[in-house]
This record gives C-alpha cells, sequence and structure tokens, in this order.
C-alpha cells in the first residue's frame, strides 16, 4: 500500500466523538476512522450496528439480514482487461485447452439455471468480462457465428430465454455499460451491479499497480455508468474491492463518491465491502489479505458514511465463518447471493458456507436471515422496475417484498402474448428487441398501426448517444456567459447548462428564476378552460401516443357538435374563458368538421375564446377541404377560431419525429404552418415533448427553432407565440416505451433543467414558460415555477390524452386547488385569459 501518513490517535478520538453526536463526516474524518483498532473500532462498530438496526427498522423489516438464493453463470470469462488479481479471466488458448468454448452456450445456461430453480435459486447471477470481442478475435468470432453482434447482445437475449423458460431473475454484472446499453438492458433485468471497487486513479495509470492495463477500471468510466443507472432508474449493485492497494484516504473517497452516486439518483440499491484476498498464479499474489480489524473498520465506516437506508453486503465465503460475525457487528444487512449449486466463479476457492450454518450465526447475533430477491424491496416497483418484468417478480416475491417463502421459480412469457427470444432476434443490442406490453394496454391494430418495430429500433439507434453533459466547456463559464446574455450563449454553452446537474444546476435554476421575475414579476397565472377531446379515433400511429384509438376499438369515441357546444356552454358557466380543442386524425370526419366545430362554440358561446387544432389537424383539414394552409386557417379563424395550439411539436427534429411518429407531418411543415397561422393573426403556443428517445442536444436545438419562429414574426410584426410549455413524456401506456425503444420519461433534473434553460434561451422573445400540472403533480410544478415557469396553464376540466397516457396527476384543477400551489411557495396568483391579457 501506498505509505501516505497514517492518521494520528487523536484525529481518530475527534471523528469517533463525531460520530458518538450523530455529526456528518468529511473524507479526512472517514479516513481516520478506517485506522481504528482495538476499543476504538469496537466503539465505531457498535455505532454502525445501530445506524444499521435504525434501518431496518425504517424499512419495515426490523432485525432483519438478507441473501440472495442464486446460481451464477460466467457466461464468458474473456475479458479485455488485465486485473492484476483476477483469477477469473482466461485467455481463448486456456479455454480451447480445457475443452471449453469462448461462451457458454444457451443450453448449458439454461440447464445451470434449472438446476437452481429446483434447489430454490431465485436469480441468476450473469458474470462475464468487460467487452471481450474487443480484445480478442476468438470472442468475435463466437459471436459472429451465433449472430449476435456484442458480448452484450447476447446477455440480452439469454435473459429473456432465462425469464420464460426458467423464470430466475436476471442480475445481470457485464462491467462497463453505456447508458444506451443499460437502457436495452432493463426490461429483461430487475436489477444490475458493477463494482465501482475504488476511485483511486492512481492505481490505474501506475505501471505495476492493480488495474494498470484495465481500461474499464477508469474510475471516471465506472462513476458515469453509476450515473447513467441512476438517470435511467436501473436498480444498481456496487461496492469497493478493500486492500488492492489503495491508501485510506483513497478508500475513504471510494466511499464518499459512492454516496454521492446513491444520492444523485438513488439507484444504488446496496452496496459492497469485499475484501482482497490473494491468489496464486497472479501478479498480487505476495500482496496480503486484507486483516481482519482493517476489513470491519472499512464496513462501519460505509455503514456510518452511506447511513441507514443502504443496504451494506458483505460477502460470507471470502471471511472465514468463526469471523464473520463480526462483520454483522460492523454494520452488514446483507450476505448477498448464496448459492446451493454453483461456486463463487471469482473466488472459486472460497466456498460458500451452508445456509444452516450462516442462519445460526446471523440469529446468534439477534438477527434473522431471510431471503431476498435480486432487487431489494423498495426497487419492486416502477419506475425501478420495468413493466414487462412485473409478472415474475410477483410469482416470488412476498406481501414485504423479500421473497415469499417456499416460492419456486417457473417459467412464464417475458411478454404477452407472443415473445421471448424467438421473437427478440440475435442482432444487435442497440436495434434487437421485440413488441411488448400488455395486451389490455393497446390498441386493437398494435401490430400494424405502428410500423416495423425493428424498423424504428434501427432508426433510434444512436438518436439519444451520450445524454450526460459533454464536458467540452467549463460549467462555470457557460453560466456567466448565460448571466451575461442569456439568450445570446452558443450551443455548446447552452447544451453545458442544460445537462448540468448538482450545485450548477441550481445556479441554472436561479439564473432562470431571476429572470422571470425581471420579465413578468412574481405572479402566477392561469386561465379557465376546459379541454375537449372531441374524438380519440385516429389512423396516424404516434408511437407515443395511448389516447388514440380505432374507431372499433372499445375505448374510441366521437362527440357530436350538439355535445361539444354542450361542453363549452357548460364550462362558460363555470366561469371558463376558453376551450381547447384537440383530437385524432379520423379518416372518416367530414372536411367541413373543424370549421363546423368553431362554429358550433361560437354560435353557443359567442365570448368563449376557441383555442383549437393542432398543425397535424390543420394539416389534415387543409387536406380535407381542398383548401391550402393559409385559406383553411383564414376560414377558421373567421368561423371564430382564435388561435392554436403549437402541439404535435415532439421534437422538432425529423431524426427524433420519424422515431417518435408515424405518417405525421415533418419539421418544416410544422414550422411552415405555424409560421403561416401568425401571419394570419393567430397567435399560438409553442411545445415540447421531451425524455422519450431524444438527447439534450435536441433540446436546445428545438428551442433554438422556437426562438427563430418567434424572431421571424416579431421582424414581420405579426402574430406569434404566447408562451412555451414543455411536456414530459408519459411513458407508462406509450407503445414506444411498450416496445422497448423509448426510456421511461425525464427525470426530476431534466425538468427542471429543460424548464430552466427555456427561460434562458427564450428570454426577451417568449415572456411566459408554462408548467404542466397535469404531467408534474404539486411539488413537481411547485419545482417548475422556481426555476423558471410562472404560468401553470388551465384548470382543464377535462384532460383525455394525458389521462390515457397513464398520468397520475388528474385531470381537473379547481382554482382553489392553483391557488394552494401558488401560495405553497410563497406566490400570487392571477387569472388571465388565453393570450396572458387580464381575464
Amino acid at each position: 500500500m501506498d505509505q501516505q501518513a497514517e492518521p494520528t490517535p487523536q484525529q481518530v478520538r475527534r471523528a469517533l466523538a463525531r460520530v458518538r453526536r450523530g455529526a456528518s463526516l468529511d473524507v479526512a474524518e472517514a479516513t481516520a476512522l478506517l485506522a481504528a483498532r482495538g476499543e476504538q473500532l469496537d466503539e465505531l462498530c457498535a455505532a454502525a450496528a445501530r445506524v444499521r438496526d435504525a434501518g431496518l427498522v425504517a424499512a419495515g423489516r426490523p432485525a432483519v439480514v438478507t441473501y440472495s438464493p442464486k446460481v451464477f453463470v460466467p457466461i464468458t470469462r474473456l475479458c479485455r482487461d488485465r486485473c492484476h488479481y483476477c483469477t477469473f479471466v482466461e485467455t481463448p488458448g486456456q479455454a480451447a485447452r480445457e475443452g471449453r468454448a469462448p461462451y457458454l452456450s444457451p443450453d448449458e445456461i439454461l440447464e445451470i439455471c434449472r438446476q437452481g430453480a429446483e434447489l430454490g435459486c431465485l436469480e441468476a447471477l450473469f458474470t462475464l468480462g468487460d467487452r471481450p470481442e474487443d480484445r480478442w478475435p476468438e470472442a468475435r468470432a463466437w459471436l459472429d457465428e451465433q449472430g449476435y453482434d456484442s458480448t452484450l447482445a447476447y446477455v440480452r437475449a439469454l435473459a429473456v430465454q432465462v425469464l420464460e423458460e426458467t423464470g430466475l431473475l436476471p442480475h445481470l454484472n457485464p462491467g462497463v455499460m453505456s447508458w444506451e446499453e443499460m437502457n436495452r438492458l432493463k426490461p429483461v433485468a430487475p436489477s444490475m451491479g458493477m463494482m465501482l471497487e475504488t476511485t483511486s486513479t492512481r492505481l490505474h495509470t501506475t505501471k505495476g499497480l492493480a488495474h494498470f492495463g484495465s481500461p474499464d477500471k477508469d474510475p471516471a468510466l465506472r462513476l458515469q455508468v453509476l450515473t447513467d443507472a441512476g438517470r435511467l432508474g436501473v436498480p444498481f449493485t456496487t461496492g469497493l474491492l478493500v486492500g488492492i492497494g489503495e491508501t485510506l484516504a483513497e478508500r475513504a473517497e471510494t466511499i464518499f463518491a459512492l454516496r454521492a452516486a446513491a444520492r444523485a439518483h438513488g439507484a444504488v440499491q446496496e452496496v459492497i465491502v469485499q475484501n482482497f484476498r490473494a491468489k496464486p498464479d497472479t501478479a498480487m499474489r505476495h500482496t496480503d489479505d486484507l486483516a481482519l480489524e482493517e476489513y470491519r473498520a472499512a464496513i462501519a465506516v460505509t455503514r456510518v458514511v452511506l447511513g441507514p437506508r443502504m443496504r451494506v453486503q458483505a460477502p460470507p465465503n471470502l471471511t472465514d465463518l468463526a469471523e464473520c460475525r463480526a462483520l454483522l457487528d460492523a454494520g452488514v444487512d446483507d450476505w448477498g447471493g448464496v448459492s446451493p449449486l454453483t461456486p463463487d466463479h471469482v473466488n472459486p476457492e472460497r466456498p460458500w458456507p451452508s445456509l444452516e450454518r450462516l442462519r445460526a450465526l446471523t440469529a446468534e447475533a439477534g438477527l434473522e436471515l431471510r431471503a431476498r430477491l435480486t432487487a431489494h424491496p423498495e426497487y419492486l416497483r416502477e419506475p425501478w422496475l420495468d413493466p414487462r418484468l412485473a409478472g415474475h417478480v410477483a410469482a416470488l416475491s412476498g406481501p414485504d417484498g423479500l421473497a415469499r417463502p417456499g416460492a419456486r421459480p417457473v417459467g412464464m412469457p417475458w411478454q404477452e402474448p407472443d415473445g421471448g427470444l424467438a421473437a427478440s432476434g440475435r442482432t444487435d443490442l442497440h436495434t434487437a428487441v421485440d413488441i411488448e406490453g400488455r395486451t389490455e394496454d393497446r390498441r386493437g391494430d398494435f401490430d400494424s398501426v405502428y410500423g416495423d418495430w425493428d424498423a424504428v429500433r434501427e432508426a433510434a439507434g444512436g438518436i439519444a448517444t451520450g445524454v450526460s453533459a459533454t464536458g467540452a466547456l467549463p460549467g462555470a463559464a457557460a453560466l456567466r456567459a448565460a448571466e451575461r446574455d442569456p439568450a445570446g450563449i452558443t450551443d455548446a454553452q447552452a447544451l453545458e447548462l442544460i445537462t448540468a446537474d448538482g450545485n450548477l444546476l441550481e445556479q441554472v435554476c436561479r439564473l432562470a428564476d431571476d429572470l422571470r421575475r425581471d420579465v413578468v414579476g412574481d405572479e402566477v397565472t392561469y386561465v379557465v378552460n376546459r379541454n375537449i377531446n372531441f374524438t380519440n379515433v385516429c389512423y396516424v400511429g404516434c408511437r407515443f401516443c395511448a389516447f388514440a384509438q380505432r374507431r372499433t376499438d372499445a375505448d374510441a369515441f366521437s362527440l357530436s357538435l350538439t355535445q361539444v357546444a354542450d361542453r363549452a356552454q357548460e364550462a362558460w358557466e363555470l366561469g371558463a374563458t376558453e376551450v381547447c380543442m384537440q383530437g385524432g386524425i379520423d379518416p372518416e370526419l367530414p372536411g367541413t368538421a373543424y370549421v363546423d366545430l368553431v362554429a358550433a362554440v361560437k354560435q353557443r358561446v359567442p365570448g368563449m375564446h376557441v383555442h383549437a387544432f393542432s398543425p397535424m389537424e390543420v394539416v389534415n383539414g387543409s387536406a380535407r377541404t381542398g383548401l391550402s394552409v393559409e385559406d383553411f386557417l383564414v376560414k377558421t379563424r373567421e368561423a371564430g377560431l382564435g388561435s392554436i395550439p403549437g402541439t404535435a411539436a415532439e421534437i422538432l427534429d425529423d431524426e427524433v419525429r420519424w422515431v417518435l411518429t408515424k405518417g405525421k407531418l415533418p419539421t418544416a411543415t410544422w414550422i411552415d404552418v405555424v409560421t403561416t397561422a401568425h401571419r394570419v393573426g393567430l397567435r399560438s403556443s409553442s411545445t415540447m415533448m421531451y425524455g422519450h428517445v431524444d438527447h439534450p442536444r435536441h433540446w436546445v436545438g428545438h428551442l433554438r427553432t422556437i426562438a427563430g419562429i418567434q424572431d421571424t414574426a416579431t421582424e414581420a410584426g405579426v402574430a406569434g407565440f404566447t408562451e412555451f410549455v414543455p411536456l414530459p413524456f408519459v411513458h407508462t401506456s406509450a407503445p414506444i416505451y411498450l416496445a422497448g425503444v423509448a426510456r421511461p420519461g425525464p427525470t426530476m433534473r431534466d425538468n427542471r433543467a429543460v424548464h430552466a434553460m427555456a427561460r434562458i434561451l427564450l428570454h426577451g422573445r417568449i415572456d411566459h414558460v408554462q408548467t404542466s400540472w397535469v404531467k408534474l403533480g404539486v411539488e413537481g410544478t411547485r419545482a417548475m415555477l422556481r426555476g423558471g415557469a410562472d404560468d401553470l396553464g388551465g384548470t382543464l376540466m377535462e384532460e383525455t390524452i394525458s389521462r390515457m397516457a397513464g398520468s397520475e396527476h388528474g385531470s381537473a384543477k379547481t382554482v382553489a386547488e392553483l391557488a394552494d400551489i401558488a401560495e405553497g411557495i410563497g406566490r400570487p396568483l392571477r387569472q388571465r385569459d388565453t393570450v396572458y391579457g387580464p381575464a
């Protein structure tokens, strides 16, 4: 171990005093505690055990220590890394000499899993080396022969087959994965994992040290995996490997890095503290095993720093059983995987203890041993658990989320009614998913209306690459530029800020809120309105839409002109000043329908503002009447149309639009319709639906397009946009999500960044940024109002589209409820009309 100054006894005493008081520790204090020995170590461990016990009570399972009954499946022992302590990895030559192929076959894997299921195992842990095909031609040749483009594509197909044929729950441990790869793997595994091991760059860059020559052990790369797992909502197992040459300070830094990752997104479901054991025939064979006291200190500090909510695991086979009690006393609450069938392939010289002995040992510590599933109970629900896995998990879990006593896995379809390995195809991981979901959530022509899902996946292939911040510019410099000239920053600076996280994100939101206050003051505005979705019959086949139905589907509806007028009159009598009318693209809709709808409302309620018809509907109306877009808009304006909603925008980038939609208008047509409406005196809103297959660069590009349209309107002296409305993608029933193409909506970080950057990039052009309470709920809406938004939209009274998409925040709000949203952040509420004049 690198020789740095060891913490002094006085430093250890001071740090222990802070633990005694329950004070928060810093890295220096944690470093000192890692040196605790003797009575000081005993005191530290006792404190850690108390933290553990409090966490178990809070989790609803007091004094319960868990383990996962599993089989270990070594998919391949080939790896492109050269870790100096590893005996798991082999070369293709070694495998050939022992009569093994580069990869286990599906039959071999299924046989392991079937035997494990018969013995009561519930999890299949896939262990393998990192990207062996990048180093070994033999690995690439084997994958090519079997029809797979990558190791991870093979892993995905195997996970589906294990689910369908054995019922075991896959836990995937394939090393470093990109955001896109995890996104593809999430639907087939309730959890994934990768040990962080250490944040020491010294061990990675110094010749002769543990991680030299191992590209996937770059700490920055591995931390990015933890970040991406969090953003995708993947329950993730990680941890530190103790005793591989790191200093106590580096060990403490690793623990704090794990805490930061866990706090950032909540996806770290457990942290393993694993002790180094020297192995023959490795470069580190002469390194001493980690001493028990040092190991106890590492576990206790990890527990104290990570707190009561974190599950802390120690492998029971890497410590003599007689000494395992000391690990429990140091704050461990999970033993990890224990197998009645397969060895620990990474440490084959260390057999698993019997469950009977482990249970007795745990009981001696006053704790109960219970089996769990691959994901801990709090992660067995959306957004952590993909809906396609819900049935498999429910078959094995009890009421408390731990394993149901006596549960035995049984294979069942991974998707219904058809699916599985045969349909998933043996192609590249980025494109190989078949139509997934639940029949009851689909329209009747699900299998045909959306086009070829394989083609959609191919088109989606590289769209969302690199969602994380580019790092091309210092965030502080970009922020200073935005403070000087908000709308004038470069695209690179905008991308830096729209991907901000942590403190930089807070500063971006603060700037946006300051701009909001300067432009519109502190008033939060709203309009009393009613949404009238006059039909949901639609044959366009937008892949994000759960609203559209065929005419023959049970949920299909179409309102008559009288029914629409009745609803408008009812809204007027309840105080509404606006009706917003939108519907599906029904091929049987009469050519005059749009004009007739406007006329019906205005004849019944002359004072009602009619805000109606997306650009897609305008194009449809134009085609059906034989009028030009301009003439059609003039005709509807003359019938009483007051403004149009700038919906159907999705993302104004055709690369994304063609993945989201089929047969819908391209970006240029959307822009033409909106600019034509402005030219004929119809103002419009502007929108952006985000958080599906898009990338932050598309958000910046979309906002730039909106700004350009507004500049054109201003220069021409015509009507323009009234507001910008960010619309978070609601994934729940969206076909593109059920088909495994889209991610499950934006994160709260994404929502805050998009609303704030809309305020910044549209500064001086569009004064109002609206936030959708329908999609974000009360607290989410308040967060947006604190970060640049100033408008709540409407009371709605009826909002079928978001409700059918799966929104959980209702379809109407009273004025009192809107007032409560504003009052909750100390802001006054004011009613407005559609174009932001006084109501």
